[in-house]
């Protein structure tokens, strides 16, 4: 008998919260692996399709598929009450859930699945609704969170936690052998604005304050075919804005990438690509460039961090800053508009005397495109993450909250300035 799941992705408890082309890839994808040997339902708390939602002029999309998410003001965590900031709830309403598990019938399984691990109080407001209207369900958590957190998720009463990639305790889990030629099962929504697609995993570089080596261990491409099958399932169901979540999407591109933009120019699939995970910029060639913009690449996200060559070094070096400004030629030369281009800086890292941030964003100012900036968050098990232990207690995942350590660290009103020169030096960029 074939096994009935349901996939759950949950609310967001967090300070901020915004639709950055956020779906819940992991499990779509185990649905994939499993299309027509299991029968699946969604629940996707993010649906920002859903009409709840869309009656809402205030969460309407953007011109590239983002947007807010519906939100409610709660009181914080006891942990997190000296942090100067309203903690909210994120996304469909509560009892949304609750009416969806009386009008169904009770499934197998029930699939749970974050990626931040400061999120679990959105997993655990699911699983206590799984126990009262579903209490035969077994339910199974899957993600960041239960990797990195791992004793802390054995705490929430799942009945299986996989970590890692390797999902084959999850496949005699359930009784169920994959399909791992399968694309992810994005016929689960009924309505598709937007999609994600991953064509590689992992990542080879070494950054100390990332969690991606600690998860996949390597670098490794997926099938072309599958990545192609994804994309053009994708559009079929109305997909008009595309996110890679790719970790180092463009490493060694002719394996994979480049191969994939030139099939997209072939067979004329008209979509919009984005890149929210950071592309290294030590990659982007003038030619590499040029095919990126051919192929539909509307917006462009770089991983920078810092012009101190001293930080970088110690931290990776994942790019100098003569990497950036090449790269960001390259792109504006392509037809890429500079607008659309944005470095990621980190906000509140554990050696901000050495990054020196306010340099390195009026270097990004100076190369005429946007800054970005990303607050630290203290990863147990990285390098970067356990040197917060004196400042934070990583047993508590709340704790690694990117809004909290930067506050913590710097102070609540040099974190104000900060971002403050930044939304001015972004503004100056349009006059």
């Amino acid at each position: 008998m074939r096994p009935n799941i349901l996939l759950i992705n949950p609310s967001i408890y967090d300070f901020a919260a915004y639709d950055f082309w956020l779906k819940p890839y992991g499990v779509l994808s185990i649905a994939g692996f499993l299309r027509n040997k299991a029968d699946f339902m969604l629940f996707d708390y993010l649906d920002r399709t859903h009409p709840f939602m869309t009656a809402d002029e205030e969460l309407k999309d953007d011109r590239w598929g983002r947007g807010r998410f519906n939100e409610l003001k709660i009181p914080a965590p006891a942990c997190l009450e000296d942090i100067p900031r309203f903690f909210r709830r994120f996304g469909l309403p509560r009892d949304f859930f609750t009416q969806f598990l009386k009008n169904n019938e009770p499934r197998d399984f029930a699939m749970v699945q974050t990626v931040m691990t400061y999120w679990y109080p959105g997993v655990k407001e699911v699983i206590e609704d799984l126990r009262k209207f579903w209490p035969k369900t077994k339910i199974v958590l899957g993600g960041n969170y239960v990797t990195v957190c791992h004793d802390h998720a054995k705490t929430l009463d799942a009945d299986s936690l996989i970590t890692g990639i390797d999902l084959q305790p999850l496949w005699q889990y359930l009784q169920t052998e994959p399909d791992l030629t399968q694309p992810a099962a994005w016929e689960l929504y009924p309505k598709l604005n937007t999609g994600v697609l991953k064509l590689t995993q992992g990542c080879p570089f070494n950054c100390t304050y990332c969690s991606v080596p600690k998860i996949y261990r390597e670098f490794v491409p997926r099938s072309l075919e599958r990545s192609i099958a994804e994309l053009e399932l994708l559009v079929r169901r109305g997909a008009q804005n595309i996110a890679f979540y790719d970790d180092a999407l463009i490493f060694n591109p002719q394996l994979v990438f480049i191969p994939f933009l030139e099939t997209v120019l072939k067979r004329g699939i008209k979509v919009n690509f984005h890149t929210p995970n950071a592309l290294n910029a030590r990659f982007i060639t003038k030619d590499l460039a040029d095919l990126m913009v051919r192929a539909g690449f509307k917006t462009f996200y770089l991983g920078f961090e810092s012009t101190s060559q001293d930080w970088q070094k110690q931290t990776g070096s994942k790019v100098y800053s003569e990497e950036l400004s090449q790269a960001v030629q390259n792109l504006i030369n392509a037809g890429a508009n500079p607008l659309e281009i944005t470095a990621y800086q980190i906000l509140g890292h554990p050696h901000s005397d050495l990054q020196q941030i306010e340099q390195s964003m009026y270097f990004v100012n100076s190369l005429g495109i946007r800054g970005m900036l990303a607050d630290f968050s203290p990863i147990p098990g990285t390098p970067d993450g356990e040197l917060c232990r004196k400042w934070v207690n990583l047993d508590e995942p709340l704790m690694h909250n990117k809004t909290t350590f930067p506050i913590i660290l710097l102070g609540n009103d040099e974190v104000n300035r900060i971002k403050d020169l930044q939304r001015k030096l972004n503004r100056n960029l349009t006059r």
